[in-house]
């Protein structure tokens, strides 16, 4: 699932919660979330970024997605 399919579907909690914590790990909640609407984190699509002790994180081009949505653009 896209980024912008599942950016439709999730809480607007999750949605508030990657604007603010844009570039950040994810957190167990809105990697549920994300999960919950289809957006499957496990699959390694082209939003997922990085994966370590720190958790998952989003791409570069994904954090600048989310920002972009953030600032109303």
């Amino acid at each position: 699932m896209e980024l912008e399919e599942w950016w439709a579907a999730v809480l607007p909690e999750t949605r508030q919660w990657l604007g603010d914590h844009n570039g950040e790990a994810l957190s167990p909640e809105v990697a549920a979330d994300i999960s919950r609407v289809g957006g499957l984190i496990a699959a390694d699509p082209w939003w997922i970024g990085e994966r370590g002790p720190d958790g998952v994180f989003l791409s570069d081009a994904a954090t600048d997605w989310i920002e972009a949505r953030a600032n109303g653009e």
